[in-house]
């Protein structure tokens, strides 16, 4: 008699819409919910505005700091954000920094050289990101190239096309400062710039579909063994054909909304956000969810990122500490990453011996 999985990754569908059974919950007190394990970000963030008030006093902690970090980070949040479907489901995307360049590229190149409206140019640019996406999945889902390797040539592609478009220097025309395209980016809502409200809405929208819908266990079912979800019956090909899609788009919309802010069309506009957003989601991972990346634990990182990297600017550190905090944070977060999802294999592992049937 074979055997039955039993775990959250590898159970059959359960209920009458395919959804995976809930993982079990058992009492949990508060301590659980406070440990640094769960939420170390947090705390770290505090201890930073803490030694950054104590070395800057009122220039640091002041109303004027919070805002700085929120209205400059926001994009970063939307460029990270671009990475967590993916990477839910198992795959990296390493090309959504050069689609960022793209759609910012394009934009700027409907408007100004081809005399485009805004409207159609940003459709016709997010377009492009569909395309981008759809070519990703194809060679990393269809073709079954690794998807580091994958999404690399696929940015490079990208690269070429964004150079080739603007002959490597960035288009700038007063279209771009015009008020439809400047307000994109640089609109205020209830006192916050509109990227801010971009980022909390993304951000909600996929902790919801991770949290409470079916599609969101089943892409974390994919990404923690994809075999096993498959024989469970969780379509895991589609899955990760759409989560290379899904992130290209946002992607894709985030590089519109950054060409708005910067008021031209760079080709190289989105690489400095390739370290950081991956820092974000990586050191988001290790927070509320313990392996899972996630929406919450994202926009925690970038706070916290944000917080140190505009706390060293004011201190008058050298330009070099920025990088320098940014691959700490990323190699620190993918060391505790990578042992808490070997925790949680091993746990399944476990379960595994315990459900094999005696011969």
């Amino acid at each position: 008699m074979s055997r039955l999985p039993i775990t959250e990754l590898e159970a059959p569908p359960s209920t009458a819409d395919g959804a995976l059974p809930a993982a079990p919950h058992h009492g949990r007190g508060v301590a659980h919910y406070l440990s640094f394990k769960r939420i170390g970000a947090v705390y770290l963030l505090v201890l930073a505005i803490v030694l950054f008030t104590v070395k800057l006093g009122g220039v640091f902690f002041a109303g004027a700091t919070v805002k700085q970090v929120v209205d400059n980070y926001s994009i970063t949040a939307m460029a990270a954000l671009a990475l967590v479907v993916p990477l839910s489901a198992g795959v990296f995307d390493l090309s959504f920094a050069y689609t960022m360049s793209l759609t910012g590229v394009t934009t700027a190149y409907l408007v100004v050289h081809a005399g485009m409206g805004l409207g159609g140019a940003i459709v016709v640019a997010m377009l492009v990101a569909l395309v981008v996406g759809l070519v990703n999945a194809f060679v990393v889902v269809v073709l079954k190239i690794d998807s580091l390797i994958g999404t690399l040539g696929t940015g490079s592609l990208i690269q070429a096309a964004n150079t080739f478009i603007t002959g490597d220097s960035p288009i700038n025309d007063d279209k771009l400062t015009a008020p439809g395209y400047a307000h994109i980016a640089q609109a205020s809502w209830a006192g916050i710039t509109i990227p801010v409200v971009y980022a909390i809405v993304l951000a909600a929208v996929i902790w919801h579909v991770q949290e409470h819908t079916v599609t969101g266990r089943r892409l974390y079912a994919t990404g923690f063994n994809e075999r096993a979800a498959r024989l469970a019956g969780v379509p895991t090909f589609r899955l990760r054909f759409l989560s290379l899609v899904a992130g290209a788009l946002i992607a894709g919309f985030t590089g519109i909304v950054l060409g708005s802010s910067v008021g031209s069309g760079d080709p190289a506009s989105g690489t400095p956000y390739l370290l950081p957003a991956f820092a974000a989601v990586f050191l988001g991972a290790t927070q509320f969810k313990e392996g899972r990346f996630n929406a919450g634990g994202t926009v925690l990182a970038v706070v916290l990122l944000g917080t140190g990297d505009t706390g060293l600017a004011l201190a008058g550190a050298a330009t070099w500490a920025s990088n320098t905090f940014t691959g700490i944070v990323l190699i620190a977060a993918l060391a505790v990453t990578g042992k808490q999802r070997g925790t949680l294999r091993g746990i399944k592992r476990r379960l595994r011996r315990t459900t094999e049937p005696v011969s």
